[in-house]
C-alpha cells in the first residue's frame, strides 16, 4: 500500500520509556538510528578521525592557556633567501598559562589566517598540534606583496574537555517542546532525540522511512496524534562558576595571540626553476583564497563572478533549485530572491524561518525553493507536520540536468552526541546516491559549516569546536560521491569580516558565486 507523504513521515505510537539503542553511551537516554554493519564500521573510523587530545579536568584557571602570555613566531625560509609565491610559510606557536609557564600538553583550538587588507586578500592556515604545548600553522603563499599572519585562540584544551563532557553527560541541555491540540484543549510537553526516562509514556515520532528517532513525553489528556507545533524549549547550563571562567570574551575565548617579532613577510613573484619551500607538517593546501575581495578556488571549478541580475538569470534559466537545511543555506535562497528582480516569491502562508518558501521567475523558467531540515531544529513555534527529513525530500525529487539540490545540515547538531550527526548524514547520503542513480545529471552542492562569533551561551551551544568536528565528518561522509562542496569554513576563516554563524553579505555573495559556477562552469 502506498503511504502519503505525511503518513510516511513518522509514527505516533505510544511507547513506554526506553533506553538508548547504544546502551553504553550517553547515560543511556539518547536514541540512535539503527545502522548497517558497514555504517557502524564507518562510524567507528569517523570517530577515530576526529579524536581530540584528552586533557585533565579543570583544576585552576591559572594553569590553562592564556593568549596574552602566548606567542607565535614566523620561521625563516628553509634554505634561506626571500619568500616567493608558491612557498609554504610556517609559524611556530608557543602556548603559556596565565602564570607565564609553558604549556606541556596540546588540545587547544587555534585558528589562523594570512591576509593583506590593502589587496583584499586572505587565505586560511592549517594548524598542527604537536601535543606538547606548541603548534605549527602553515600557509601557502599565493599573492605578491605583504602577507600578515593572524593566530587566534578559540578555546583552551580544558574548555574543549568540558564541551565534550557536556555532550556525553547532558546531551539534552538544549530541549524542545511540542504543542498538542484537540479542539479547545491544548497541552505542551518536552521532546528530544535525547529524552530522559520518566514515569510517563512517550510518543514515538521515529521516521518510518529513515529511522531517524524523535520522542515527546505523552500529554496527559491528549493523544500523540494531536501534536501540532514544534519549538525550542530552552537551555540548561550545567556548569559551575569555575567552569564558566573557561568561556570569557577578551580573556580566553576567540582572542588573538601576539607575534614574537614581525607577523608579516614580503612575498616576491614565483621564479621559474626555483624549488618551492614545502612544509613537512601538512600534506594538503587550502581550497581557495580571496584576492581583491573575490574568492578564487585552487583546483577544480574556476569561480566566475556573477555581478548582475542578468548574469545570474542566464545561469539559472530553466533550472529548479531545491535548497534544504538550516538558516545558513536559507541565506543563499534569500540572496537569490533579492538579486533577481523577475523572481517573485509565492505566498503559501508558511513560516519564512523554516519554509517551505518558493519563488518563480516565469520569464526565465526558474524555480527556487527552501525548506528546513527535520528535528532537531532550534526554531520558533513551527508546524510539526512541516518538519520533513532531507532524505525523504530527496527521494521525492525526480532529478535531472535541470535540477540543482543544495544541502546545508550542521548548525543544529552541536550539542548532541556526534553519532546523531553521523547517522543523519549517512541517511542523507543514501538518498543522494539514490537520486544520482536515477538521475545522474542532477547537481548536488553541499555547504560546509563555519566558525562564528562567540559569547558564553554561543560557546556552549554552537562552539567552533563543535562546528569543526562536524565539518570534518561531513567532508568524510560525502567524499568520493559526485557532489560539490562550498567550503564555507575556509571562506569565513580567510575573510577579513568578523566570524558569524550567518556570514555577512560579501561572503554570501562569494558563496553564491561558487554555487553558480558549479551550475554554469566556463
Amino acid at each position: 500500500m502506498h503511504l502519503s507523504h505525511c503518513q510516511q513521515k513518522a509514527s505516533s505510537a505510544i511507547i513506554t520509556p526506553r533506553v538508548s539503542t547504544d546502551s553504553d553511551k550517553h547515560q543511556g537516554f539518547c536514541a540512535f538510528r539503527p545502522v548497517t554493519p558497514e555504517e557502524a564500521v564507518e562510524e567507528s573510523l569517523l570517530l577515530d578521525s576526529i579524536a581530540w587530545p584528552e586533557t585533565s579536568p579543570l583544576v585552576s584557571l591559572e594553569q590553562t592557556s592564556d593568549p596574552a602570555h602566548s606567542t607565535f613566531t614566523v620561521l625563516p625560509r628553509k634554505g634561506g633567501g626571500q619568500w616567493h609565491v608558491g612557498d609554504q610559510l610556517e609559524v611556530m606557536i608557543k602556548m603559556h598559562d596565565f602564570q607565564g609557564h609553558p604549556r606541556k600538553s596540546g588540545g587547544d583550538l587555534l585558528l589562523s589566517r594570512l591576509h593583506n587588507p590593502r589587496l583584499g586578500a586572505g587565505v586560511a592556515g592549517q594548524v598542527v598540534d604537536h601535543l606538547n604545548g606548541s603548534y605549527s600553522a602553515v600557509f601557502t603563499l599565493i599573492w605578491e606583496g605583504d602577507a600578515q599572519v593572524e593566530v587566534t585562540l578559540v578555546h583552551p584544551s580544558e574548555a574543549i574537555t568540558l564541551l565534550r563532557r557536556l555532550n556525553r553527560e547532558v546531551p539534552d541541555r538544549i530541549y524542545f517542546k511540542s504543542l498538542f491540540r484537540s479542539g479547545s484543549k491544548t497541552e505542551t510537553t518536552t521532546c528530544n532525540v535525547c529524552l530522559r526516562p520518566a514515569q510517563r509514556p512517550l510518543c514515538n515520532y521515529t521516521d518510518l522511512r529513515t529511522g531517524e528517532p524523535w520522542f515527546c513525553y505523552k500529554p496527559k489528556n491528549l493523544s500523540c496524534d494531536a501534536r501540532v507545533r514544534h519549538f525550542t524549549g530552552g537551555f540548561d547550563e550545567n556548569l559551575t562558576a569555575k567552569e564558566k571562567k573557561l568561556f570569557q570574551n577578551n580573556v580566553n575565548m576567540k582572542v588573538p595571540i601576539r607575534a614574537s617579532g614581525s607577523p608579516s613577510v614580503t612575498v616576491l613573484p614565483h621564479e621559474a626553476g626555483q624549488p618551492e619551500v614545502r612544509s613537512s607538517v601538512v600534506k594538503s593546501g587550502p581550497s581557495g583564497y580571496y584576492y581583491q575581495g573575490a574568492w578564487r578556488a585552487l583546483g577544480g571549478t574556476v569561480v566566475r563572478q556573477f555581478n548582475s541580475p542578468s548574469a545570474i538569470s542566464q545561469c539559472l534559466r530553466s533550472k529548479m533549485i531545491h535548497v534544504h537545511g538550516d538558516s545558513t543555506v536559507r541565506q543563499w535562497y534569500e540572496y537569490l530572491d533579492a538579486a533577481l528582480p523577475d523572481l517573485k516569491e509565492f505566498n503559501i502562508h508558511s513560516m519564512r524561518q523554516g519554509g517551505p518558501v518558493m519563488a518563480f521567475d516565469y520569464r526565465n523558467n526558474i524555480f527556487l525553493k527552501f525548506r528546513c531540515h527535520g528535528a532537531p531544529l532550534r526554531i520558533d513555534s513551527f508546524p510539526s507536520r512541516e518538519l520533513h527529513y532531507v532524505a525523504n525530500e530527496l527521494d521525492s525529487l525526480p532529478g535531472g540536468s535541470d535540477t540543482v539540490v543544495v544541502l546545508g545540515v550542521w548548525a543544529h547538531f552541536g550539542t548532541f552526541p556526534i553519532e546523531v550527526y553521523i547517522r543523519r548524514l549517512q541517511s542523507i547520503r543514501k538518498a543522494v546516491v539514490r537520486l544520482l542513480d536515477r538521475a545522474p545529471g542532477t547537481l548536488v552542492v553541499i555547504r560546509t559549516g563555519n566558525m562564528k562569533t562567540m559569547d558564553f551561551m554561543k560557546a556552549l551551544t554552537n562552539s567552533d569546536w563543535y562546528s569543526i568536528q562536524r565539518d570534518k565528518v561531513l567532508r568524510a561522509v560525502f567524499k568520493g560521491l559526485n557532489v560539490r562542496l562550498v567550503d564555507a569554513w575556509e571562506m569565513v576563516l580567510a575573510h577579513h569580516l568578523p566570524h558569524d554563524l550567518h556570514p555577512q553579505p560579501p561572503i554570501i555573495k562569494n558563496m553564491v558565486n561558487v554555487l553558480l559556477s558549479y551550475i554554469c562552469p566556463q
